[in-house]
């Protein structure tokens, strides 16, 4: 009986519904200007969550309409200008559209670092935006990759897939994400991207699943997320439409690349539930071949919205378990021209220190056991990340908004650092900073594996083995109530963050021969047969750390959007931080304790140990306002200017707490002051975005980790005044993108003394790995339908490695190419990179620098020459 109830109430509610909807339908084709038919484009009934997205062929269709009812239909793709048609449904209604490009995507509602989501061209923010088509057409190799085609980010991604560095807007760091938050979906992917060893881009890999990436320079981002005066980079998710669509990729490499994406979206219930769900897996050789799958893992994403009258509700969760190889300087050659060239034995673009040779580390322990790890497991995060999302309307001027997200991070991390130059073998020995041999001539070297002599040309070199364990978690949630009035849009903010890591160093080291594919090498004093290496490895444990931070955000914050009219807008903002940090380090006996365990050998003499000595806990707080005014004046539908006002701060980073727990009065946050003006222009066939800025940067913290295991432990005050420029032309098939920076970042002040007691003067010197130009050239073309051939050349002027600018890494270009053809819903692409293997250096060794030669040195140069071929099907 109760289910033929169900049944009938089932009928009857689904009749009703179908009559008081009615079987009207509007039904078209999009299609560009040069009459291709565009797929993906949102055509949306404004006011409603009903709609449709055109297909491969650019159709559409929205049904079951009102009889004799109006309907405005907003149709919007990224790349165009929106356009917004109203149809009268006095029958079926068939309504076909032109889009006209919006090259730099003016046009474009912008969701990142503003409250009430406006146009590019409204907003009076510094922005790039790239949609799933653009990103597509960047070809990027890693997610550093990508935002290189941002002006104003010195992105250096020679690092592998993970553990990149960029610097915003000339802000010198001791590398990561530090003055940057990368979001997904709004919230960071972690609070603080800029952890030792825990760079923000090891937990966000790009995939199929992205739908755009937001990214704002300066401006608002100190209102919208703490510790980011630099900026936001947020990367939004696609989340499902009433038609079932999709996407499987494939792409092959000539480094062992295999990889494969999918991303499937639908509705469950018809403008009511929708899904999306998606991923990777990939694995490699690496560019940089070192005799193991270098990467190997992937990714998957679910999410799960419901639209209701008034709002909608999301879940979400993401799974990333992936493993990648770690890159870093290696030995070079320097010529009278300054330019670096190869070291005999070492390939400058595909050569690595790490090695399937010496993957497995086994060393004995206090207390007994062994220290175990495996170089072939790399950067090896797992991560699980839950999180949700709510709005809803109060009235037709109040609506709150809601998400969260919770995730969780174990990260075992392995990599080979090169923590010294290339020696003759009697320099080393001689040299070696654990138990010199008094005379060179007793040294014997042998390799271990088959304990044959080296060659006495043959050079060696310190390879270190560092071992970090990380176990992090983060809560975040953020709370809006937006109040809509008629020319006034106020939101009030309440934002809380509850985070940890705690992490454990065990780092030993190596003697290698000098050559791609490295071996290990055993020392021995002949005069006394006294070992000076176990198993290749010359010191074990040499430096131990056991250490934890911690960190607890609330902060309030307020938005307003003002209309004096309708050109001229105005931004108020206000963040106020209530933030708690707190954690504890280890104090470590460097070099102190003889293990004991082996005979007639030095490898065990002289272990780190944190075991038996106490620990110092340390409490740091931070109460700061975040502030930033700014006025926009749109002249017509394809021109605006803007200026802008920001101050913001970044706290503390991890190593700074841990270098000065004994007295943490010596800490001072960073404040970052900005100015900045901006002009926009737009049409079908050219675009413009330049911005000029000015930036005052107060105690900047240096904290490299140096070659002995202590930190540089310096600040600096930063001035710098520069220029952004983002540019597109289009003609018919032809096309060109541009992006240039211009800048001049200078220490101000900056003097001092040394842990050993020498003075320095940098006051004036150049921001150190900060170049003063850097710009990339795009030009495109369609040779026929569906046919269509790119280069890039990408230039990167000079920079210095250190403060007293004395090593200088001169400038370089890089040139990228390629195609792609289109048949249908297929799309076949071939791109190259680094066409013509040039050996661009992007870091020297912030390590120090023991070199048998002047002229040798170490650095990381980008990745050499590889191609790729992929094959996309849209369903």
């Amino acid at each position: 009986m109760r289910t033929k109830l169900c049944i009938i109430l089932f009928l009857i509610f689904g009749i009703g519904d179908s009559i008081a909807q009615g079987n009207r339908s509007v039904s078209g084709t999009i299609k560009d200007s040069r009459g291709v038919p565009v797929i993906g484009v949102n055509i949306l009934l404004e006011g409603t969550h009903r709609g449709a997205t055109s297909d491969f062929d650019g159709n559409y269709v929205i049904s079951n309409l009102e009889a004799n009812a109006t309907y405005t239909l907003v149709i919007s793709a990224v790349g165009f200008k929106t356009v917004r048609e109203e149809v009268t449904m006095s029958g079926n209604v068939v309504k076909d559209v032109v889009l006209q490009e919006d090259l730099l995507s003016l046009d474009e509602i912008v969701v990142t670092g503003a409250s009430n989501p406006r146009s590019k061209l409204e907003s009076s923010v510094a922005i790039t935006t790239m949609g799933v088509k653009e990103m597509e057409q960047k070809a990027p190799q890693s997610t550093a990759d990508l935002l290189q085609s941002i002006p104003g980010f010195v992105v250096e991604s020679s690092g592998g897939e993970v553990g990149n560095n960029l610097f915003a807007r000339g802000i010198p760091s001791a590398g990561a994400y530090e003055f940057v938050q990368i979001q997904e979906d709004g919230l960071p992917v972690f609070e603080d991207g800029a952890l030792q060893f825990g760079n923000a881009d090891n937990w966000y890999r790009l995939d199929e699943t992205v739908n755009r990436m937001e990214a704002i320079r300066g401006g608002s981002a100190s209102v919208f997320a703490t510790n980011a005066p630099g900026g936001i980079i947020n990367f939004i998710s696609k989340t499902g439409q009433n038609e079932l669509r999709g996407r499987a990729k494939m792409t092959v490499g000539d480094y062992g690349l295999f990889r494969t994406d999918l991303n499937i979206g639908g509705a469950m219930i018809e403008d009511k539930l929708f899904f999306n769900i998606g991923g990777f897996y990939r694995v490699d050789q690496g560019i940089r071949n070192p005799g193991f799958e270098a990467n190997k893992g992937g990714q998957m994403k679910f999410n799960l919205t419901y639209k209701f009258d008034k709002g909608y509700a999301r879940i979400n969760y993401k799974k990333l378990n992936d493993r990648n190889l770690f890159l870093l300087p290696i030995p070079l050659r320097g010529d009278s021209s300054g330019k670096p060239k190869e070291f005999e034995g070492f390939d400058a673009n595909y050569g690595t220190l790490a090695s399937r040779n010496f993957s497995r580390l086994r060393v004995p322990q206090i207390g007994g056991g062994f220290f175990e790890r495996d170089l072939e497991d790399g950067v090896n995060p797992n991560v699980d990340a839950v999180g949700g999302e709510f709005k809803y309307n109060v009235s037709d001027v109040v609506s709150v908004k809601n998400t969260f997200r919770n995730t969780v991070i174990d990260l075992n991390y392995n990599a080979i650092f090169s923590t010294g130059g290339p020696n003759t073998q009697a320099d080393f020995a001689t040299g070696t900073t654990q138990f010199p041999l008094t005379d060179a001539a007793n040294a014997e070297y042998r390799y271990v594996d088959n304990g044959e002599l080296l060659s006495p040309n043959a050079l060696v070199m310190r390879a270190d083995h560092w071992s970090i364990d990380k176990n992090m978690s983060n809560f975040a949630n953020n709370l809006a109530f937006s109040f809509d009035f008629k020319n006034i849009n106020i939101t009030l903010g309440y934002y809380y963050s509850n985070w940890k890591s705690n992490q454990y160093w065990n780092w030993s080291n190596y003697i290698v021969d000098v050559s791609d594919n490295p071996r290990l090498v055993n020392l021995v004093d002949a005069s006394t047969g006294v070992s000076r290496t176990y198993n290749g490895v010359e010191r074990i444990t040499w430096l131990e750390r056991d250490a934890q931070t911690k960190g607890k955000l609330n902060a309030l914050y307020v938005d307003t959007e003002i209309n004096f009219s309708e050109n001229l807008t105005a931004n108020f903002g206000l963040r106020y931080d209530d933030d708690a940090y707190s954690g504890y380090r280890d104090n470590a006996r460097f070099f102190s304790t003889d293990l004991g365990l082996l005979d007639n050998n030095t490898a065990d003499d002289a272990l780190t140990v944190v075991d038996g000595n106490p620990y110092t806990y340390w409490t740091y707080d931070v109460k700061e306002l975040s502030y930033t005014t700014a006025l926009n004046y749109k002249f017509n539908d394809k021109t605006a200017i803007y200026g802008r006002y920001s101050h913001g701060f970044r706290s503390p980073i991890e190593e700074a707490y841990y270098d000065n727990a004994s007295n943490l009065n010596t800490l001072e946050i960073t404040e970052v002051d900005q100015s900045e003006l901006g002009f926009k222009y737009s049409t079908s066939n050219i675009g413009i975005f330049a911005n000029l800025f000015y930036m005052s940067m107060d105690n900047i913290a240096f904290a490299d980790i140096l070659a002995d295991g202590t930190s540089e432990n310096k600040f600096a005050d930063v001035n710098n005044v520069g220029l952004e420029l983002e540019a597109n032309a289009k003609y018919g098939a032809f096309s060109i993108d541009t992006n240039i920076t211009v800048q001049k970042p200078e220490y101000d002040g900056f003097a001092g003394t040394n842990a050993d007691g020498s003075t320095f003067d940098f006051d004036g010197n150049s921001a150190r790995r900060i170049p003063k130009i850097y710009f990339t050239i795009r030009p495109q073309i369609e040779v026929i339908k569906n046919l269509g051939l790119y280069t890039q050349l990408s230039y990167f002027g000079k920079k210095y490695q250190d403060e007293a600018n004395t090593t200088e890494l001169p400038a370089f270009n890089v040139f990228n190419a390629g195609a792609y053809y289109k048949v249908d819903n297929l799309r076949f692409g071939l791109d190259a990179s680094n066409l013509f293997n040039e050996i661009g250096l992007t870091e020297g060794n912030p390590r120090g620098t023991t070199n048998a030669n002047d002229d040798v040195f170490l650095a990381r140069p980008i990745l050499g020459r590889a191609y790729r071929l992929s094959v996309a099907l849209d369903f």
